[in-house]
């Protein structure tokens, strides 16, 4: 199971997982086995997938917890959601922007990044069991759990992983695995969108490294799952890869493009566009495979992956636009600054929106999404876990 990031946009993955479940186990039985053996995810999705790993020996329980997280949030309990919390960075940056050329202790004082998530922090302390996560490896529940982050400091695209055996590190161009048991810092250091949220430093064999999102640089996202030995992988995106349009593209105007649709977009480009390349790799080397002849053996250490990719088969940022007031007065005013709106006729921003609104009634419809679009591929899903299905 790969899940990727997205910001709020990750409650759609609680959703697609409860009907993947819900259709191979219908019955709710108490002893079924976890069906995702590997576990990989980054940034939110590095979340979901490390709440996930440590409750693996009872998935239906795992993902019960995880909805009631996911419908009970409320942006404070992510990020500081008052005014101080929510413009004291842009104030500081501002007056350092004026007058840090001739005040020291500005320069000194610099802020990290726009919001303050160390309510995150708290939550996740709250409702992962991260010792578990070892128990459940060792009693075979899950064989292994990675998820990414990326090193401002080194410029590399960092894999932590935990396995249940031994497994040499791998690495690649600016791309290395690092075998540790993960922490609440490697979750906030994962899920540190970047600008968004403060990178977190981790400690790295002999040195600190500062680092960020795990999407940032990850061109191969299916690459842990398959380096933890994996050969067939459900994707869980949290965007559209297909026919289903993204809100701003879908509205034309000559207007210049506000902040909020341009940062939008650069966070789309994270989130969204190494999946697509990552999958287009994967079948063209499956086609390869395919044309070997019968017989042939292949020393090039190259194997077959079949892939299942589950996304919204509606736009989510026109979602969030329905739901932006819900958010807290102080987040709408600082959203409305940036250029988001949901004006009729105006509507603009929603895909930036779509990232920061963690409130219950957005994350809420979007499980219920995710579950419907999940339940109209039954069998779809069943010949995926059990027959031949290649994509």
């Amino acid at each position: 199971m790969v899940l990727t990031g997205g910001g709020a946009r990750a409650a759609y993955q609680v959703g697609a997982l409860q009907a993947v479940l819900a259709i191979l186990d219908p019955n709710k039985s108490p002893h079924f086995r976890n069906p995702f053996s590997i576990v990989c995810g980054s940034s939110a999705g590095a979340i979901n997938a490390t709440a996930y790993a440590c409750r693996a020996g009872h998935p239906h329980t795992a993902l019960k917890r995880l909805e009631k997280i996911w419908r009970g949030l409320h942006t404070g309990d992510v990020y500081r959601s008052d005014p101080a919390g929510v413009f004291g960075n842009g104030f500081r940056w501002l007056g350092m922007l004026m007058f840090g050329w001739a005040l020291q202790g500005l320069r000194d004082n610099a802020p990290k990044s726009l919001l303050d998530n160390r309510p995150l922090a708290q939550l996740l302390c709250d409702s992962i069991d991260f010792p578990n996560l070892q128990r459940n490896l060792q009693g075979g529940h899950l064989r292994g759990l990675a998820i990414t982050a990326s090193s401002y400091t080194s410029g590399n695209h960092l894999t932590f992983y935990q396995a249940g055996h031994p497994l040499d590190a791998w690495k690649g161009r600016q791309r290395y695995a690092i075998a540790e048991p993960i922490t609440l810092d490697h979750l906030m250091a994962s899920s540190a969108i970047p600008f968004v949220f403060p990178a977190a430093r981790l400690s790295l064999e002999d040195q600190c490294e500062w680092c960020g999102d795990g999407s940032m640089r990850q061109l191969a996202p299916i690459s842990p799952a398959i380096h933890l030995g994996a050969d067939r992988v459900l994707v869980v995106s949290t965007s559209a890869h297909g026919d289903a349009p993204e809100e701003d593209a879908t509205h034309q105007s000559d207007q210049y493009p506000t902040l909020a649709q341009i940062g939008g977009h650069a966070l789309s480009d994270i989130f969204i566009d190494g999946l697509s390349i990552d999958l287009e790799r994967i079948s063209r080397i499956n086609m390869l495979l395919d044309a070997v002849p019968p017989g042939v053996q292949l020393n090039t250490g190259v194997k077959k992956i079949d892939v299942l990719t589950i996304s919204p088969s509606k736009s989510i940022d026109e979602i969030a636009l329905k739901h932006l007031n819900f958010m807290p007065k102080s987040v709408r005013a600082f959203l409305r600054v940036l250029g988001v709106s949901a004006k009729p006729g105006k509507e603009s921003g929603g895909l930036l929106a779509s990232f920061l609104l963690f409130e219950s009634a957005f994350t809420g419809e979007l499980i219920g999404l995710a579950y419907n679009d999940v339940m109209a591929r039954q069998e779809e899903i069943k010949a995926f876990f059990y027959g031949e299905v290649n994509e």
